[in-house]
């Protein structure tokens, strides 16, 4: 999160126009059938609150480039939601289309996977051969034994993405959900290794082929039952990365519109209602992450700040967190300051939640005393909260105390080095830091870059280290 770190801050005018901002709730319309009508706040009932930006919770040291909403959090292959038992006796008495699609098994569907990446880049220009860590860029998922888990949690996913595309071309092209599962598997794995590129041109040969299936009636149902939700999701991210932030949020709204009617429509059956709920709340919190990368605080807090309160009077002390975040980050303090103070008075609420809400108040006040003796209560509990480390790291920063920032830093990284070299705020703030202490910056950023090159696996974004390429 920036934070200015002199003039104190104070709340700006409210705009003058408030931007529209798609309604969260997914409640049923009184007599209407209008796709546009709201829907329940039960949307977010049993969700956990995400933080609607990764900048939330950490204080960088300066600002880094704007990263992209958090859509694809593993590649884990959706699985089509069974059919409410209501829907499979329609379906016994209807005739259910037949699929047969050869194309979604094409190999030419699929494109090459660049066998370097910035990370092999870096090594080859600042470390000699004999002190490179050794990388696998080969893909080769055999030395798990194509084992899914073990490759998620070593961040291989040029792995998981070769076994994806062998699976597919293999695959019976009857057996539809299997291959959309793994097609999902496949594009949200390029997309972790930032090959944006190519995850569009794949996820364009993908709805090529099923926009083109016949009739309209097989078309239809083929979108509406087989077409795993995750994959409609991850179409409309590629105007995201096509530079059209504007039609990333119509797409997103687009689909926020079905999920609402697909949920009045379903009201009959809890389970297909509050499947399609769950969907729009989770197409909520990606638009609000969106607004908040656009810059756009008051619509995204305008979007999130219904949704504090769930159904039968429940409160949600993270989502009113995150909400007070995001107030913080366009200068709204008053408003922030009033949503941490119901967080701080909700006896539901987490203590750690409270003492990190004080100390990022703390911050934006620019109290650093007080954020360090927060941020170290909370590390007293729990040695291993590493967003209360980096936190802590930039309070020490802003009180010129360097050398203890990156001693603390530095401690966490010996910890727990595969979790730490995937946190790339953490990464710049500690480049940051080597930077700052000394002329010997480079040099540690180097051993840095070793680290990392054991741990991080692919799709690392390598600007955090802060060593140029050229």
């Amino acid at each position: 999160m920036e934070l200015p770190r002199s003039n104190p801050l104070v709340s700006p005018p409210a705009p003058a126009g408030e931007p529209e901002v798609p309604d969260p709730f997914l409640k049923e319309p009184v007599d209407s059938e209008d796709d546009g009508a709201t829907v329940p706040s039960d949307a977010l009932e049993g969700l956990s609150s995400p933080s609607p930006h990764p900048a939330t919770e950490e204080i960088n040291l300066a600002p880094a480039q704007p990263s992209a909403p958090s859509v694809l959090r593993s590649p884990k292959a959706p699985l089509t939601p069974a059919l409410p038992a209501s829907d499979e006796e329609d379906e016994d008495e209807e005739d259910v289309p037949e699929l047969y699609l050869p194309g979604l098994t094409l190999p030419t569907m699929f494109l090459p996977i660049p066998n370097t990446d910035p990370l092999s880049t870096l090594l080859t220009k600042y470390i000699p051969p004999e002190k490179r860590p050794p990388r696998d860029l080969t893909g080769d998922y055999s030395r798990v034994g194509g084992e899914l888990h073990p490759m998620i949690m070593t961040n291989s996913w040029r792995a998981i993405a070769r076994q994806a595309r062998d699976r597919i071309v293999e695959a019976d092209p009857e057996d539809v959900p299997y291959i959309l599962s793994l097609w999902y598997l496949r594009l949200s794995s390029l997309a972790r290794m930032r090959l944006f590129n190519q995850t569009s041109a794949e996820c364009t040969n993908l709805f090529a082929v099923l926009n083109a299936v016949e009739p309209r009636e097989t078309r239809e149902y083929l979108f509406d039952r087989i077409l795993p939700f995750e994959l409609d999701v991850l179409h409309a991210r590629l105007k995201y990365w096509a530079g059209d932030h504007v039609g990333y949020l119509d797409a997103l709204a687009a689909l926020l519109r079905r999920c609402k009617a697909k949920a009045r429509g379903a009201r009959a059956d809890q389970t297909a209602a509050g499947m399609w709920t769950e969907r729009g709340a989770r197409v909520c919190l990606i638009i609000a992450s969106q607004l908040v990368e656009m810059r756009d605080y008051p619509a995204a807090a305008k979007l999130l700040e219904p949704l504090c309160v769930q159904p039968g009077g429940v409160s949600s002390p993270a989502l009113r967190s995150a909400v007070a975040r995001v107030y913080l980050q366009g200068g709204y303090v008053a408003m922030a300051a009033k949503h941490f103070a119901a967080v701080a008075e909700d006896p539901t609420a987490d203590p750690v939640q409270k003492a990190m809400n004080a100390a990022l108040f703390a911050s934006a006040e620019g109290d650093w005393g007080r954020a360090t003796a927060e941020l170290q209560r909370i590390l007293a509990a729990d040695p291993e909260n590493f967003a209360a480390v980096n936190n802590l790291a930039v309070a020490l920063f802003n009180q010129g105390r360097l050398q203890e920032g990156i001693q603390v830093l530095e401690a966490a990284l010996q910890t727990s080095p595969a979790t730490i070299v995937t946190a790339e705020p953490f990464l710049f703030n500690l480049s940051t830091l080597y930077e700052l202490r000394s002329a010997a910056g480079a040099d540690k950023k180097r051993e840095l870059l070793i680290e990392v090159a054991k741990w991080a696996g692919d799709g690392l974004r390598t600007t955090c280290l802060k060593l140029p390429t050229t």
